[in-house]
């Protein structure tokens, strides 16, 4: 009698039985606990569960378990994202007149290069993300330029070319040698630097920047400034207290690795910020990678 060999299920297709919760739980609850454990950092590697004093019972609510439900897992984010303020982690936050904002240079359009660090090398004693962003104006565009959105495709399309391999944007080490470049005519004003670890990595980057809007590079027009404060390394563990809180102090330029992730366009008159290019799927920009 032949043995009957029930058969796998293909390697692209889902298991039989596969449960969507359960499977969003195993993914979702891992990533929330990291943020929480970061969050609460100050609380030591070795804690364990308590609710002995105010902030050790806020890690245990915020901590996602197992046995959550969906109305759980939801209020334990709602108090870490919203109520906590773990949400605005990272975000640049304006403070004044919307309305009273003096206008970019001459109506040219801004493009913003941003880079920052992957989740998975900051350091549990590290409570932000380190970042980069630098920028160039288009000298030879206004505002009003009728051929304005088919030159940022362009810029765009370059931009990926220069700034994104494999899907991923090229990294870029950064360190406490400050490399400025200054070329007003081309876009790159006075106080335009990149902190690398190597002036050579700097130079790449204004290099890529110039390739993307189709300008010369000079090199005579680089600058390198190399203080003698070395860059941090390690933990941080100098403080200070502030208002009665105590703060770590921030690290000096520390060397470590930061993504470009996107690139944007910042046009005088235009109330949002076109995307160019997008790594972290986030917003929508003109030309996918």
């Amino acid at each position: 009698m032949t043995e009957i060999v029930p058969k796998s299920p293909p390697e692209d297709s889902l298991p039989d039985g596969f449960d969507p919760f359960e499977h969003l739980q195993k993914i979702y609850i891992p990533q929330h606990n990291i943020l929480v454990s970061r969050y609460f950092s100050d609380l030591g590697e070795d804690w364990k569960p308590n609710i002995a004093t105010a902030r050790s019972s806020l890690r245990v609510a915020c901590t996602m378990q197992d046995s959550d439900n969906q109305l759980m897992m939801n209020l334990r984010h709602h108090l870490l994202f919203d109520l906590l303020g773990y949400g605005r982690k990272n975000l640049a936050i304006y403070y004044g007149s919307i309305e009273n904002i003096e206008p970019p240079v001459e109506g040219h359009p801004k493009i913003v290069f941003y880079f920052s660090q992957d989740s998975a090398s900051v350091p549990a004693t590290q409570d932000y993300k380190a970042d980069a962003e630098y920028s160039v104006r288009l000298m030879d565009l206004e505002n009003t330029s009728t051929n304005l959105h088919s030159k940022l495709v362009e810029i765009a399309t370059e931009i990926k070319t220069q700034f994104v391999d494999a899907k991923q944007g090229i990294i870029l080490t950064k360190g406490n040698l400050a490399v400025g470049y200054k070329d007003p005519k081309h876009g790159f004003s006075i106080g335009r630097r990149v902190l690398s670890s190597t002036e050579a990595d700097a130079i790449d980057i204004y290099r890529r920047m110039c390739n993307v809007i189709d300008v010369p590079f000079d090199e005579e027009k680089i600058t390198v400034s190399n203080p003698k404060k070395p860059s941090t390394v390690g933990a941080v563990t100098q403080t200070q207290v502030i208002m009665g809180k105590t703060r770590k102090k921030r690290a000096y330029r520390r060397v470590v690795n930061v993504r470009f992730r996107y690139a944007y366009a910042l046009i005088p008159g235009e109330p949002q910020p076109v995307f160019l290019i997008d790594t972290t799927s986030r917003y929508t920009p003109l030309v996918k990678i």
